[in-house]
């Protein structure tokens, strides 16, 4: 696997490195002593799937706070999305910077979000499909939502979103005293 810095402190981008010949290809998407080595988590607890069957939907931006934070490892396997992520992390060198990367079936590509992280995407076709491993349980009462087009981030969001759910249409701007800012989780 490849790992590739985001820009964000302890995001990446991973890249399975295909091994094949005429028939397919094999490739590793985890593997525990990797992600050990660039100090990443390993303990998944919960895996999820995701179908958005509209192009242009916008899930996000969601985050959990501590100590039910998730750290996420986010795969698109049917179509196309744009995958973004916003450090949350008051102590961080990154803080309220953020992140996009188009997913898709055929990059392979998989999003590393830790924990502090908000996160959140846009299908980029018709029944886009995720599937993401978490490595907390969900706690609705620790969840938050951020609003998708906080001009605090300002994220360049690839186009304007076409549908969204009512929670996330009514999200808050990002304020510290409300969203409780998060410090950098031990891992």
């Amino acid at each position: 696997m490849l790992f590739h810095p985001t820009g964000l402190a302890g995001a990446y981008l991973i890249e399975p490195e295909r091994r094949g010949d005429h028939r397919g290809f094999f490739a590793r998407i985890f593997c525990e002593r990797e992600f050990l080595a660039h100090d990443l988590v390993t303990n998944f607890v919960q895996a999820n799937n995701s179908l958005t069957g509209q192009q242009g939907t916008l899930r996000g931006m969601h985050y959990q706070l501590a100590p039910h934070a998730e750290t996420k490892l986010v795969r698109c396997v049917r179509g196309a999305l744009w995958d973004c992520i916003v450090d949350l992390r008051s102590d961080s060198s990154t803080f309220g910077q953020w992140f996009g990367q188009e997913l898709n079936a055929e990059n392979r590509l998989m999003m590393y979000v830790p924990k502090g992280f908000a996160h959140g995407f846009l299908t980029l076709s018709e029944d886009a499909e995720a599937i993401y491993f978490v490595d907390e349980f969900y706690a609705p009462e620790a969840e938050r939502i951020v609003r998708w087009d906080d001009p605090k981030f300002a994220i360049n969001w690839p186009s304007k979103p076409v549908s969204l759910s009512e929670k996330d249409s009514q999200a808050p701007d990002f304020d510290p005293a409300h969203h409780l800012a998060i410090e950098t989780p031990q891992q």
